[in-house]
């Protein structure tokens, strides 16, 4: 007789892991594994050529090795080397600033800049210099949106975008807005049926055959919006109300409103343009027309797929829409659904980088005035979550904390891996640990609860993605951005946002993303950006090779 889970919440182990386990043991970064082989093969070769000197500049080189790639709470070494040296070429070569785009601009500067080609002295190398930087300072989009465009972006039409990013694959995105599956207290048989649905959903997209294979879940942090209720108010006042029961209106609306924070959420799905994606839309017409109609047949049964997880109302943003919403995370100031003046083609706001902060300096479009926003972006990695039992409600606190009263942004990617590559990865990471472990203990040297806590991390993953469970597997990492008015108040902030997130919800450390903020703005807008493109492991893409595109006059 099996047990009743309907009433039981839904609890799952996150935390501790990184991914596979390297030749070294453990889960060391990439640099330091590269760095190691590469000492230790110099030692090899050099030792028998010169003698112990050989030997000793390997052991030193593994020394250093170790000592610049440890991991502590503020990074590593050769993080923060790498995050300076990025920062130092940046304020070289100009990036740390962005203009949007503007055709009689760019036409006044380059024709100041052909007018300053011949201006000798000091004047005229100041003149050129200065015109280098605002050339290079304007750009068509933000860095956040970098090689970012649409496949379609008419009105009242799903916008499909489509991103070629530098030195990652093209992919599609669309996004849709969810009112989300809890309303106020429900019950823990709701709860776990959410929990169910949310897990069916995700795993329909992780068989081999599935096109999407990214999903980017956010969550918009945001102050209350009382606009609605005023134009209700517009449109029902009685004229004949006393003048004490408009005022006792009014204080109602401000009331409620004020330090209230409301949430919107947003669920992105990625469609990487790979031979099989090219190959289906094939059955759907020539070219670019066979993408927009698989991707009309992809949006539907997403959007299906969304309802029966009872995520609420779904609705598919236009690319206008969903261009408001990323103007609107760049200049809070700028309503979230406001598309009177959104252009999909123009998604950037004039912005400044400082080493720690996005800094962007926009127009509220309501008053006219001119405000400036600062924005610091965060990650959460794998390793830095302890691992412990959570359940769905686990970021609560960083959802609807008291003590966390700015607006912010929390965004999630998970990049969907089937079922049997995940499994074989569970497992190779699971033999590494209990080899590790058995190695120490025959050696006498007392085991610390790291590879504990691996290995039986390696064990639940191995026991979910049993035979029959319809269980995939998935590579996860968070994002966090903030959005205050001033320098100080992004400091403080910045102090708030850790303590939460180290005693509510056990992430040991926040990974903020210093020296590039304005690039890493773009992890939390809704447009799939931030997850890093994981590489398949030869058995499976030695399997996708053998599966081939299918027949070409087949139907499917």
């Amino acid at each position: 007789m099996s047990a009743d889970t309907s009433t039981r919440a839904v609890v799952r182990y996150l935390g501790g892991e990184s991914g596979h386990r390297s030749f070294f043991g453990g889960t060391h970064s990439r640099a330091r594994v590269i760095l190691l082989v590469v000492f230790i093969i110099a030692g090899m070769i050099l030792t028998p050529l010169i003698g112990w000197v050989g030997l000793a500049v390997a052991v030193a080189g593994v020394g250093v090795t170790l000592v610049v790639t440890a991991r502590t709470y503020r990074g590593s070494i050769l993080d923060r080397r790498r995050k300076r040296s990025r920062w130092v070429a940046r304020l070289r070569s100009g990036t740390t600033r962005f203009t949007p785009y503007d055709v009689a601009r760019w036409d006044q500067l380059t024709q100041a800049e052909v007018d300053t080609a011949h201006t000798r002295g000091p004047a005229g190398r100041e003149a050129r210099a200065a015109l280098a930087q605002e050339i290079v300072a304007m750009r068509a989009h933000p860095d956040g949106a970098d090689g970012m465009g649409w496949l379609r972006y008419g009105r009242g039409q799903a916008g499909i975008a489509w991103h070629s990013p530098i030195g990652e694959q093209p992919y599609l995105s669309v996004t849709f807005a969810v009112t989300g599956q809890l309303r106020g207290i429900e019950s823990t048989a709701v709860m776990s049926r959410a929990a169910e649905g949310w897990g069916a959903f995700l795993s329909s997209r992780a068989v081999p055959s599935s096109l999407a294979r990214d999903v980017q879940v956010t969550t918009r942090v945001l102050p209350s919006d009382s606009a609605m209720q005023e134009f209700w108010v517009l449109g029902s006042l009685d004229p004949e109300a006393p003048a004490d029961a408009v005022r006792s209106y009014e204080d109602v609306l401000r009331l409620t409103g004020e330090n209230a924070m409301v949430q919107r959420h947003y669920i992105t799905v990625n469609w990487p343009l790979t031979p099989a994606f090219q190959d289906a839309a094939s059955k759907y017409g020539v070219g670019r027309d066979g993408w927009r109609g698989l991707m009309d047949a992809e949006i539907a049964s997403t959007a299906r797929g969304l309802a029966e997880a009872k995520m609420g109302r779904v609705e598919t943003l236009t690319a206008r829409q969903a261009a408001a919403v990323i103007l609107h995370q760049q200049n809070p100031s700028r309503p979230i659904d406001y598309v009177a003046d959104a252009d999909p083609a123009s998604l950037g706001v004039a912005s400044r980088d400082e080493i720690s902060a996005h800094v962007v300096d926009g127009i509220d479009p309501i008053h006219g005035a001119r405000v400036e926003w600062w924005h610091r972006t965060a990650a959460i990695h794998a390793e830095s979550l302890a691992t412990a039992p959570r359940t769905q409600l686990w970021l609560l606190d960083l959802l609807i904390g008291k003590d966390i009263q700015f607006i912010r942004t929390i965004s999630f990617h998970m990049h969907l891996i089937p079922a049997g590559e995940a499994k074989n990865a569970a497992r190779q990471d699971l033999v590494r640990d209990t080899a590790e472990a058995l190695s120490k203990r025959e050696a006498g040297q007392i085991d610390t609860d790291d590879t504990e806590v691996h290995m039986s991390a390696a064990r639940r993953r191995r026991q979910d993605l049993v035979a029959g469970s319809q269980h995939h597997g998935a590579a996860w990492i968070g994002y966090v951005t903030i959005s205050v008015r001033d320098r100080d108040q992004l400091a403080r902030a910045s102090r708030q946002l850790e303590e939460t997130c180290s005693t509510g919800l056990g992430i040991e450390r926040l990974d903020w993303l210093d020296s590039y903020q304005s690039a890493a703005s773009g992890t939390t807008w809704p447009i799939g950006r931030g997850l890093r493109a994981t590489r398949l492991a030869l058995s499976a893409r030695i399997y996708d090779r053998m599966a081939g595109h299918g027949e070409q006059e087949a139907i499917s």
